[in-house]
Parts: structure tokens; sequence; C-alpha cells
């Protein structure tokens, strides 16, 4: 796998770009479950993947699997294949896509079939045409979403101040959050439904959940209970989040594989700073806000 930084110009609207291959014979697939996270853009070239949402929605075999900003797993299977994944930021949902994201929250669906996804279909036609060449293609994506950026987003500099308040470990209340940023309750309200897809409420449920579930992913040594965020009043408030946004029980997903995710978060660990994209900076998905680091490879 490699994580690739955004250029300059449109660092601040993605988790980053990032191509992963997935080796094997033609009937072999991986299984795995994506966490909780801002809304993605996937697309594949070779095996094709087949994606489960816990809300009935299911797409298989498509060149291109769209996500809305999730607060519940994703279970995929995959085969051998290429895949280049682009993560949004809430302020690259609110620039490039023409919907508000509760609109397509906790949604799984083709993005050559969803009308929400259709700018990014001549991507999806080209990116792969000429052949593997990671290069060419991180500069197809590049042109691809500097010709679409705007002069200006609605509501910009709100959704700059909401971002940075949520992912403020400091932050525990939908008060806290209004009084982080200025806004009125209402106001914030409003920008995380239309920008982050949920409530404010449960955005900050989420990062508490988030935190804690990467905390264990990078060091299971700390059981779950060791790596619980401060914000938990006990480990049965925990078991409550985690069914409510995994489907199952901490325990149940200790046992499983996690041949994908659990690669994809050491690397992005290691690289960028943060395991999950939704403790990202609202500048770029790097530790200080800078995004990752371009280039950098592992083999998982």
């Amino acid at each position: 796998m490699r994580f690739h930084e955004p250029p300059a110009g449109l660092r601040r609207y993605f988790t980053s770009f990032y191509l992963v291959e997935i080796a094997g014979a033609p009937h072999d697939r991986l299984a795995d479950h994506l966490h909780p996270e801002w809304a993605n853009l996937r697309f594949f070239s070779g095996g094709l993947p087949l994606a489960e949402g816990t809300n009935g929605d299911r797409v298989d075999q498509a060149a291109f699997c769209a996500t809305g900003p999730s607060s519940r797993a994703v279970r995929f299977s995959v085969g051998p294949t290429r895949m280049w994944g682009i993560g949004l930021l809430p302020l690259g949902w609110a620039m490039f896509v023409d919907r508000p994201a509760a609109e397509l929250a906790d949604r799984v669906v083709d993005g050559l079939a969803h009308p929400a996804f259709a700018r990014f279909a001549p991507l999806a036609h080209g990116l792969f045409a000429r052949g593997p060449d990671p290069e060419a293609e991180l500069a197809r994506i590049s042109a691809h979403f500097t010709a679409l950026v705007a002069a200006s987003v609605p509501r910009e500099d709100q959704i700059l101040a909401v971002h940075a308040a949520l992912i403020d470990a400091d932050v525990a209340s939908a008060h806290d959050l209004a009084a982080r940023t200025g806004l009125s309750q209402r106001t914030v309200e409003r920008v995380a439904r239309a920008a982050f897809g949920f409530t404010p409420k449960l955005l900050l449920r989420r990062q508490r959940f988030m935190r804690s579930l990467a905390q264990y992913m990078l060091d299971p040594s700390l059981k779950w209970i060791g790596a619980l965020d401060g914000h938990y009043h006990d480990q049965a408030q925990f078991v409550r989040d985690f069914r409510a946004f995994m489907g199952m029980t901490p325990r149940e997903y200790a046992a499983m594989d996690k041949p994908v995710i659990g690669a994809i978060m050491r690397e992005r660990e290691r690289i960028a700073g943060r395991a999950v994209q939704a403790l990202d900076s609202p500048t770029g998905g790097g530790p200080r806000g800078e995004g990752p680091v371009a280039g950098k490879r592992s083999s998982p």
C-alpha cells in the first residue's frame, strides 16, 4: 500500500489518496470491515468488491464504490485487485458533492449508478486506462479534483471550526462543541448534518469510540479496558457503543482476522500520525495538519 499527499491546493479537502494492491490466486478473497469514517471514493481494477452495510445496502461487482460518512461498519470482501481510495474530509464533501452529507450518511453505493457521485464518473472510467502506472494514476486523480475546485465553499469557516473542535479530545458534549466554535447549537447542528452527516451528539460519540478502537488496534496488549477513551464512564458503555458502531461485541471483533484494515491502520499511523480518518485534522491527514507523507509504502 502507498499513501500520497494531495497537491497543496487540495490538501484541506482530503484525508489522503491511497493505493492498495492485493495479490493472490484469482479465486482468493479477503474479508474485512471498514470502520466508521469520513466519506470515501474507491476505484478498482482487477477483482471487484462485495460491500454490505448494516442498513441493508449491498454493492457487488462495482468498479467505483462510494460510501458516505459512516457511523456503522461496512463488511467487504475482495479478490486480487488494485484500488485507489480517496478520503473526503467534511470540507471536501461540501466542495465536491452537491448533496447534504446526511442524505448519504451510512450509505454504500455504486458510484457509477448514484447521481450524487456523477462528477467522479469520468475519473472512474479513465483512471486505469493505460495499465498499472501509479504515478500517472495519481496525476489523473489530482488533475480531476483540481478542475472541480470552486472559488469557495458555503459555510467554509463554520465547517472548519466544527471539525477542529470535533477532533479535540477535551470536547465531550454538544454544548462544549458550540462553545468551542463560538456558534449557536442550532448552527452547529445544521453544519454537522450538511457537511459531516450526523448530529453533533453522534459525531462526538463516534470520535470517542474511534479514539478507543484505534488505540486497541495499534496495541492489542492494552486489552479493551486499557484502550478506553477517558470520556467513557465504564466498559459497559463502551460495549454498547461497540455494538452500535460495529454491529458486534468487542470480543467478537478481536477474534476476527483484519487482513486489510489492520495493515492500513498501522501504515497510516506510521506515516501520517493518525491511524483512522475520523481523527484527521481539518487541514489534512498529517499529525500536525500538514497531510501524509507522499510515496512512503509498505508490504503488509
